[in-house]
């Protein structure tokens, strides 16, 4: 494989959530920087400086480094087309969806073949393409295959690969800063020469501390699923032990507080409520399951259902206790839902726990209202059935129960006083445990969490 310049151009492949956020982010670490998706109303508003969700921080990026924006470097560029987007990088980081394959578990690659097959007949010359998505593991090496085949460079167009470990509300500092930097390339020269320019990439990072991680390909794609899944093992798990606090009279809280002083523990990932969501953990942990039958290994991953299991339960029980709050019957009542994001600090709704509750609680009789500080739009266009509100306080206003379900800072600071003036009845169910309750019974509103007692 020939040698390149020593300041590689960089192109993404895929302008949403992950690609977005790695096109501004390589810009601001000084490279020039080509960005591409098929949809050219997302490639026209990146060109804008607009960001195509909310990500904080992400715009000023945008704005920053986009060409043709007032005071910007200029280093950042969008396009539609695979063959200026060849022409333009040395590195092109494939960062496209990998949903869950409609009616199944396993992972959807067909936007990651899609962008292999799509860039490839335009790499003429030496290229290195690294993915960034998620994918089962065994990917990597058929995708090199097909490199291989369809680029007229052939062999001196190389593969890598390099996981995301994006937290969504800190995805510009994750990228700027990342905790890791994991990737895993092939044996011989052309992996050599992968790592080499990598390392160029990530100079900066590498230089402020990020640990450089050269791995081979299969663990590099396992890296990434490995993560999600003891990530959702550790939430389920204290799911699982809210269950058992409910049931005993226990005060999941703190039991989560005490198993954090064990160090071998930690604290991360103990907060008891209505489960997780978004566009990662579930679709991964189940595409990960897949994964392993196809491997002849599933027994090896078979805990990962009672995993969803007790994630999925935890909806369920939010709307039966919200059920009993009003009465035993949701027909009539009006219930306000404080949050739409599956997390605070972003405008994702995808499988959200909190739309998932106020979606099951409509269907069930109720006329439910839905404030979010960003996620709205979104939510509107998901969940058009449901009614949505400008603020907390008109979303709370006539409603028998409110229910907190994203752990936004604004919902924490609400003052439950001023709020209860707008409700029928004073009740609120703290689906994430974040709520302060003795300010909430203080203010004469019944408080009731997961997991603990109700008084």
């Amino acid at each position: 494989m020939s040698t390149r310049p020593s300041r590689p151009r960089i192109t993404v492949i895929g302008t949403g959530y992950l690609g977005a956020t790695h096109a501004a982010a390589m810009a601001e670490l000084g490279f020039t920087v080509t960005g591409l998706d098929v949809n050219p109303e997302k490639t026209e508003a990146l060109a804008a400086g607009r960001a195509p969700m909310y990500e904080p921080g992400l715009e000023e990026l945008l704005r920053r480094h986009v060409a043709g924006l007032e005071g910007s470097s200029g280093r950042l560029t969008f396009t539609t087309s695979y063959a200026e987007a060849a022409e333009a990088g040395d590195v092109h980081f494939v960062c496209v969806n990998t949903p869950q394959r409609a009616g199944e578990y396993a992972c959807d690659m067909s936007y990651v073949d899609a962008a292999i097959d799509s860039l490839a007949p335009h790499l003429t010359r030496p290229a290195l393409v690294v993915g960034k998505s998620t994918v089962p593991v065994g990917s990597a090496a058929r995708l090199a295959r097909r490199l291989a085949e369809l680029a007229p460079a052939g062999e001196e167009v190389a593969l890598a690969w390099n996981p995301e470990f994006l937290r969504e509300g800190f995805a510009v500092e994750d990228t700027l800063h990342p905790d890791r930097i994991v990737i895993g390339v092939a044996a011989g020269a052309a992996g050599e020469l992968a790592e080499r320019l990598l390392r160029e990439v990530y100079a900066t990072p590498v230089a402020e501390g990020s640990p450089f991680l050269v791995t081979d390909l299969p663990t590099a794609e396992l890296v990434k699923t490995a993560a999600n899944a003891f990530l959702s093992t550790k939430i389920s798990f204290i799911n699982a032990m809210a269950e058992i606090c409910e049931a005993a009279g226990g005060d999941v809280l703190r039991l989560a507080e005490a198993l954090g002083y064990d160090d071998r523990i930690g604290r991360k990932f103990l907060r008891a409520g209505i489960g997780f969501g978004g566009g990662c953990l579930p679709k991964d942990i189940r595409a990960f399951m897949a994964r392993a039958g196809e491997l002849g290994a599933a027994e090896a991953l078979s805990f990962l259902r009672e995993i969803d299991s007790i994630n999925m339960r935890r909806r369920g029980h939010m709307v039966e206790l919200t059920r009993e709050t009003v009465g035993g019957s949701l027909i009539g009542k009006r219930i306000a839902v404080l949050g739409a994001a599956f997390k605070p600090d972003s405008d994702d709704v995808r499988d959200s726990p909190a739309l998932n509750i106020a979606g099951q609680i409509h269907l069930q009789g109720a006329a439910v209202t839905v404030y979010d500080p960003q996620a709205m739009e979104n939510a509107r266009a998901l969940f058009p059935t449901l009614r949505y509100a400008p603020s907390a306080a008109e979303a709370v206003n006539g409603a028998h129960a409110v229910l907190h379900l994203t752990e936004w800072r604004e919902f924490r600071e609400l003052d439950p006083a001023a709020l209860g003036e707008f409700v029928s009845e004073r009740n609120v169910l703290d689906g994430r445990n974040t709520l302060d309750p003795t300010a909430w019974r203080k203010a004469d509103w019944r408080y009731r969490a997961l997991g603990r007692p109700t008084a």
